[in-house]
C-alpha cells in the first residue's frame, strides 16, 4: 500500500471541496472495497477524506411519502429498517443476499453503489485491463469470462457491476443526491447514474471530480409482490451469476431488473411493459442485444429460467 495523507472533514460540502482541491484524493467510509484495492495498488489515492462523521447515517420519511436514506447508512441497518422491510422488501432482500454479516455491518449505501467490478483481470495487475489502466486492453475478452457480462458490454470491457443493492435501487427508481465542490446539489436518477463501458470503461458513473453522494431517495412504495432471487456458485458470500429483482402487481403489471449480466443493474422499460405477456416476452426484450462469450453463454439460459421462476412465484 502506498503512503497517503488523511483528513477528517466537518460537512459534505467541505469534503467535496477538499477532494477537488487535492489531486488523487478519495473519500473513505466503510472502506470494504477501497482498502482491498489500495492493498493491491489498484487504487493509489494520495489523500483519504474521512466522511464517517457527517451525519449522513439517517433514514427518514420524505414529504412525498418515500424514504430518504443517508449515504452512510450501513447495509445491515438499512436491511433491518422496519419501513424498508415493509414497503421496499426487495431492497431488504437484496442487501441480505450480499457479502457477509461482518461486511454488511461496515458497508455503506453510497459505497455499495460505487463498488468496483470483481472481474479477475481488474484485480490482476499483471494482466491488461482497460478499466484499471485505460488503453491497455481487455484480457477477459480472450480469457476466463464465466462471471462476466452478456449484455451492455463493449469491445473494450465485459466487466459486470457486483452490487445486489444497486439492482433493487434501479427497480425502485431511486434517486441519488449529491453535493458538488462548489456546494451546489444534484439529484441523479439511478437509471442515469452508471455509464456504458464503450471505449472508456474506466469512467463508471456520472459523478464529477469531487462530487459526493449524500443520500439516496426512494419514491412512495410501489406495492405489489417483491422478490429478489440470486443465483451464485456458493450459497453465501458470492457474487451473482444472475440475479432477478421483481415487483409484480395482481393485474400482471410490474417491473424487473437483473444483476450479474451487465456493467450496471439491467432494466429496460420495454421489458416491464411485456410482463403481462409472460417471462419469455420479458426475456426477449432484456436480452435482444446480448453478446455472450463461449464461457458465459449459459447465463442467458440461467437468466431465462430464473426470470420464469421469479414471475411464477410472484403470481402464485
Amino acid at each position: 500500500m502506498k503512503a497517503f495523507t488523511y483528513e477528517r472533514v466537518n460537512s459534505p460540502a467541505e469534503a467535496a471541496a477538499s477532494a477537488q482541491r487535492t489531486a488523487g484524493a478519495k473519500f473513505i467510509a466503510g472502506g470494504t472495497n477501497l482498502l482491498d484495492l489500495m492493498k493491491l495498488e489498484i487504487e493509489t489515492p494520495t489523500h483519504l477524506i474521512d466522511v464517517n462523521h457527517l451525519g449522513l447515517d439517517i433514514i427518514e420519511a420524505t414529504p412525498e411519502g418515500g424514504l430518504r436514506i443517508g449515504a452512510l447508512v450501513r447495509n445491515t441497518d438499512l436491511a433491518a429498517d422496519e419501513r424498508v422491510r415493509r414497503d421496499y422488501a426487495v431492497l431488504s432482500r437484496a442487501l441480505l443476499a450480499g457479502a457477509s454479516g461482518q461486511l454488511r455491518n461496515r458497508a455503506t449505501t453510497a459505497g455499495n453503489l460505487l463498488q468496483r467490478t470483481r472481474c479477475p483481470y481488474f484485480y490482476d495487475t499483471n494482466q491488461p485491463c482497460n478499466k484499471r489502466q485505460p488503453g491497455s486492453g481487455c484480457a477477459a475478452l480472450g480469457g476466463y469470462s464465466r462471471q462476466l457480462a452478456v449484455v451492455g458490454a463493449s469491445e473494450a470491457c465485459i466487466a459486470t457491476h457486483p452490487s445486489d443493492m444497486a439492482v433493487a435501487m434501479r427497480l425502485l427508481d431511486a434517486v441519488i443526491e449529491t453535493v458538488k465542490p462548489d456546494g451546489s446539489e444534484r439529484a441523479i436518477p439511478v437509471a442515469d447514474f452508471y455509464l456504458a463501458p464503450g471505449e472508456t470503461p474506466h469512467l463508471e458513473n456520472v459523478l464529477e471530480p469531487g462530487e459526493l453522494i449524500v443520500a439516496v431517495t426512494l419514491p412512495p412504495p410501489a406495492g405489489g409482490t417483491h422478490i429478489y432471487s440470486k443465483v451464485r456458485d456458493r450459497a453465501s458470500y458470492a457474487f451473482a451469476l444472475v440475479s432477478v429483482a421483481a415487483i409484480v402487481h395482481p393485474d400482471g403489471s410490474g417491473r424487473v431488473a437483473l444483476g450479474g449480466v451487465a456493467h450496471k443493474p439491467w432494466r429496460l422499460e420495454a421489458a416491464d411493459a411485456a410482463l403481462p405477456e409472460g417471462a419469455q416476452a420479458v426475456y426477449d426484450q432484456l436480452f435482444a442485444s446480448a453478446c455472450p462469450t463461449e464461457e458465459n453463454a449459459f447465463k442467458l439460459t440461467l437468466a431465462k429460467r430464473t426470470l420464469a421462476s421469479v414471475l411464477s412465484e410472484a403470481r402464485s
